[in-house]
């Protein structure tokens, strides 16, 4: 009697599991036919990402951010997520992360500001996805801000942006 209660216990929680893993991955819902997306902006304390085309926003992702989200990054390893005008200028489609887009982060203004502190900027601020191997996690990574300051996505989310946002788009973070 005591196995058909552990058996229907274990069937009903992998059920859930099965249920739960799918809905993390279910994907976004299409980009506009002819986007040309202009414009990125993160707005930190919503946890959300814009594409613009001009100003009409084409599309919204939640985001998790660093681990220390408030304010702007001051230096490397505070886990801060940057402010400011930026550009997405490259792309590593092999990066630990499902694909990635380089903020131009530190800018000028950054570095000095970091000189007159005395400390490293640091860098390597991206827009990606979910770290290689841990993929099915989905979204349910945005139950916690866990970057070294980057902004994420889930990996269908990522591909989308991917896809859509050319190297040389403005990004703001604010």
């Amino acid at each position: 009697m005591r196995w058909r209660w552990l058996l229907a216990v274990a069937l009903a929680v992998a059920v859930g599991l099965g249920a739960l893993i799918t809905w993390a991955n279910l994907p976004p819902p299409p980009l506009p036919e002819g986007v040309e997306v202009s414009r990125v902006v993160v707005d930190k304390s919503e946890r959300r990402l814009s594409l613009l085309d001009g100003e009409r926003v084409v599309a919204t992702y939640p985001v998790s951010l660093g681990a220390a989200p408030a304010g702007h990054k001051l230096e490397e390893g505070d886990e801060r997520t940057p402010e400011g005008l930026y550009t997405l200028d490259w792309r590593n489609e092999r990066s630990i992360a499902f694909l990635s887009l380089h903020v131009s982060y530190p800018s000028a203004s950054d570095q000095a500001r970091a000189r007159a502190e005395g400390v490293d900027p640091g860098g390597d601020i991206m827009i990606h996805g979910i770290v290689n191997g841990l993929g099915a996690v989905g979204r349910l990574h945005r139950l916690w801000d866990w970057t070294d300051g980057c902004i994420a996505l889930t990996n269908a989310e990522m591909q989308q942006v991917w896809d859509a946002v050319p190297n040389g788009t403005p990004i703001e973070i604010r």
